[in-house]
């Protein structure tokens, strides 16, 4: 029997559902102190935790048995990724237990700000009667924008749906047939903002998601809207937004307007009990040699590729982080291309580690090899894949990634050499960009004298360092790309001035290290 060590509470019923299976024999202890855990854990096939206990490289050396180690909840940044890894073990977590709970306390915020509930019970306690100064609004007939069109906001939008709201949505990863099935329009994110009576945020807290409302965001939506955030604090710019609430501009957030709570989304009995069964599920798959659905870490490569295929998958990972920046407008379509001896073997590791690049900068989430397939699924994305073990005419392997809209397709090519991915083909142009620096300039231009030199002084009048640059081009001035690798990042004043210069096309930083 396969022994579980479940060290943080979690609900009953994931304690019960391990009770009734035959093959695993269930132990709990609680508050254990690290050289406690260590000691019970040498003799565990599983072990559960939540946020509480710190599964280190120590616990995870101890358990010599270990299979598994489940995550009731979402994040896993208590356990020691790298070392379970490394020593085969497997971890999993419950990241879809809280949805409905989420959507729920959305909806409910929705109802409070549009009916003034929190200020009509607090009216009542105090012993007032003002209906008057307490005047709501229906939803009925009003339009409801959604921010990220993920797990949670799929489900807000099909609630609002239900109260015969109209809903806009903005999400450039989630193609329009998802949107179609959801009965939602896809919009821009600027139209979404200044038709909204209800604008509801569920993005995931990035660098590129901070402050994503900010003073001119803000004062874009749509004069007396209520917004709402069930997600996370650093998505709006707080004194921007006590300024749109001051001036009135917004209706309601949490103000006298403002419905405040703690962090609630997922505190309901329900979703306690399913993130418990949810990773207690995930538990029982990997110790019957079953895949797991959210495996958190990397899957299994065959050890005698492992070295050379760990290079290109860092190569995949990088051309997907690189593509989907240079992408404007709707991402409906990738397609993902690679040439060489490692297709036979890695060709589905390939693929997911392309996904992974390319979904990192747009969740919260924890994207691996395992689950990005499944992810970009969500997000309703075509994902094509082409392989042929025969070597380009340069590159032992090659990785492309084709992706866009339509016509509107981006191409992007890297290959592993001398310890270092590099690109070697954007769009129809081939070049040798090396990726050693934490930021890219990549320039659509044509090919003309001084050109490089006027790009290199813009550079220079605002302190940023060029480390390298590779030019590709079709014929002696002609069209041409140019990729140059940044020390620092360019400000946007500074990205203007490039456009500005004649004969450049367009120019876009992409950020490589975050």
């Amino acid at each position: 029997m396969a022994k579980v060590l479940v060290v943080d509470r979690i609900h009953q019923a994931g304690l019960d559902l391990l009770k009734s299976q035959v093959d695993v024999e269930l132990e709990t202890a609680y508050q254990l102190n690290q050289l406690e855990l260590i000691k019970r854990v040498s003799e565990c096939a599983a072990l559960v935790v939540r946020s509480e206990t710190q599964v280190t490289a120590e616990v995870l050396e101890a358990g010599e048995q270990l299979q598994v180690v489940g995550r009731a909840g979402v994040g896993v940044d208590n356990i020691d990724l790298e070392s379970a890894t490394r020593r085969g073990i497997a971890v999993v977590n419950a990241p879809t237990g809280n949805t409905m709970a989420a959507a729920e306390h959305t909806i409910a915020m929705l109802l409070a700000l549009a009916r003034n509930i929190p200020r009509a019970d607090a009216a009542m306690k105090r012993g007032e009667w003002k209906r008057g100064a307490l005047m709501g609004v229906e939803v009925r007939g009003k339009t409801l924008g959604v921010i990220g069109l993920g797990r949670v906001g799929a489900q807000v939008a099909q609630r609002a749906r239900g109260l015969e709201m109209r809903v806009l949505a903005f999400d450039p990863y989630v193609s329009p047939e998802r949107a179609a099935i959801l009965g939602v329009e896809l919009t821009s994110f600027e139209q979404v903002l200044s038709q909204s009576d209800f604008l509801t945020l569920h993005t995931p807290l990035t660098g590129n998601t901070r402050s994503l409302l900010g003073e001119n965001e803000l004062g874009s939506i749509k004069k007396g809207a209520r917004l709402l955030n069930v997600a996370r604090g650093g998505l709006i710019d707080e004194e921007a937004l006590l300024t749109a609430l001051t001036s009135g501009h917004i209706e309601g957030v949490a103000h006298p307007s403002v419905v405040a709570t703690p962090h609630l989304g997922a505190s309901t009995v329900e979703a306690q009990a399913e993130v418990a069964k949810e990773v207690v599920e995930q538990v029982l798959a990997v110790l019957r040699g079953h895949p797991a659905q959210y495996t958190v870490n990397a899957p299994f490569v065959p050890s005698e590729v492992h070295g050379e295929v760990s290079h290109y998958l860092q190569v995949a990972a990088d051309v997907g982080k690189i593509a989907v920046q240079m992408v404007d407008g709707q991402l409906s379509r990738i397609t993902v291309r690679h040439k060489g001896d490692l297709v036979d073997q890695a060709a589905g590791a390939l693929k997911a580690a392309a996904l992974v690049g390319i979904l990192q900068p747009l969740t919260d989430e924890r994207v691996n090899l395992v689950n990005a397939e499944l992810l970009a699924q969500q997000h309703g994305l075509h994902i094509g894949e082409e392989s042929s073990g025969f070597s380009s005419d340069q590159y032992a392997n090659l990785v492309t990634l084709e992706m866009g809209d339509g016509d509107a397709l981006i191409r992007v090519s890297g290959t592993y050499l001398h310890g270092r991915t590099h690109i070697v083909q954007i769009q129809e142009y081939w070049l040798d960009a090396v990726l050693e620096t934490p930021f890219l300039l990549v320039i659509d231009h044509t090919d003309q004298p001084g050109l490089i030199g006027a790009v290199g002084g813009i550079a220079g009048n605002y302190d940023v360092n060029i480390a390298s640059m590779a030019v590709g081009r079709r014929e002696v001035r002609g069209h041409a790309a140019m990729v140059l690798g940044l020390d620092n990042p360019m400000p946007e004043t500074a990205l203007e001035d490039v456009r500005s210069i004649r004969f450049i096309r367009s120019a876009r930083v992409i950020q490589l290290d975050g």
